[in-house]
């Protein structure tokens, strides 16, 4: 791999003495994987990843992070230890994510796991948590209204009352906007935050957030979708995940995406042509025909185009979900699917019952 071969340039020029018997380990365990002695290899890689890990070879250490990790699955694929692999070239996807594998130079092994590895990195969901820590909201504007008559109808809402609710879009002007505002918010002073953020703090953090990374279209804030109204009650969740949407996730749809396959209606077709030669008919006729294909044709019996139906999962474990909710997990299942929509909510008991706790949890008094 090219991008290896540079690399160790760069290992050979980076520093001096330390930085000598680094490119020769590095170079030694690349020998052993040409002469297919895994567990040498491995060996190998080990002390190659002690060394860099010494004082004074901090750049050294990062230039080698996605290396150690590439080749290190290979061995592991070649071992029989597949699971292991997988998650290897996972480590190294993360490090360079558009890297390939040629299966003109390794085995069919590797090629299978690395493959499996890029499958993986593709459905998982980028890690909301780590985005989160480091995000930077913007800057408040100074020139923004304090009676802004839509407030009432952004994410705030998610957490309103429902006397607060009916009493927002009655009041009669600004000023009376602004106080009602600025007494919605100090009636939440006692309810805790995160990181040292008071709860309006870290509200409209995560609102700040939402807008920027779950909006479903230019015309939708994200904080008003359906992840977004998730993300701004609950936070971020443990960890995320997508993947095709099967039978059954489509909780409005009875039958799933389908009970039966195309290949049934051309058998029990058949059967119907051959049960008709066999009465001494020259063939079914249309009618019978139709008959016979309607079983396999009806509400619920169509496969939905599935190249883009997607079901994308968000879990919560024990520690991040509301108090007095008696789950251990809950899992938000968010699906995408032609005709139905984009990351629409799938509403189950312990899903409502969760955001509704979360909603208490942020009330007056609370």
């Amino acid at each position: 791999m090219k991008t290896f071969a540079r690399a160790l340039v760069l290992l050979v020029l980076a520093s001096a003495s330390a930085a000598q018997s680094i490119p020769e380990l590095f170079g030694q365990a690349k020998a052993q994987i040409k002469a297919e002695s895994w567990k040498d290899a491995l060996a190998t890689l080990d002390i190659l990843d002690a060394e860099s890990q010494k004082s004074g070879n901090e750049g050294v250490r990062k230039q080698l992070e996605g290396p150690l990790a590439f080749y290190r699955g290979v061995c592991d694929a070649n071992l029989g230890r597949s699971a292991e692999a997988v998650e290897r070239f996972g480590a190294f996807l993360a490090v360079q994510p558009n890297a390939s594998i040629d299966p003109k130079v390794y085995s069919k092994k590797a090629v299978a796991a690395f493959e499996k590895a890029q499958k993986a990195a593709a459905e998982h969901a980028p890690s909301l948590g780590e985005a989160y820590k480091t995000f930077q909201p913007p800057a408040p504007n100074a020139d923004r209204d304090p009676g802004d008559r839509f407030w009432g109808d952004g994410a705030v809402h998610w957490i309103m009352t429902s006397e607060e609710a009916a009493a927002w879009p009655a009041l009669p002007d600004g000023n009376a906007r602004a106080d009602f505002i600025e007494k919605f918010w100090a009636a939440r002073q006692a309810v805790p935050g995160a990181d040292g953020r008071t709860y309006r703090q870290e509200f409209e953090r995560r609102v700040a957030f939402a807008d920027a990374y779950l909006a479903e279209d230019e015309e939708q804030p994200g904080s008003l979708t359906d992840r977004g109204m998730v993300f701004v009650l609950l936070g971020p969740p443990t960890y995320a995940g997508r993947r095709p949407m099967g039978t059954g996730d489509d909780k409005s749809d009875d039958a799933g995406l389908s009970t039966v396959g195309s290949h049934d209606a051309n058998v029990a077709k058949h059967q119907t042509w051959d049960a008709a030669v066999t009465r001494g008919a020259r063939g079914a006729t249309s009618s019978q025909l139709a008959r016979a294909d309607a079983p396999f044709n009806g509400p619920g019996k169509k496969m939905s185009e599935a190249s883009d139906n997607k079901v994308e999962v968000w879990h919560y474990r024990r520690e991040l979900l509301p108090k007095g909710v008696p789950y251990q997990q809950v899992d938000f299942q968010f699906l995408t699917k032609k005709g139905y929509g984009s990351n629409a909510l799938q509403r189950e008991p312990d899903t409502s019952n969760t955001l509704e706790a979360a909603r208490g949890a942020a009330r007056p008094g609370s």
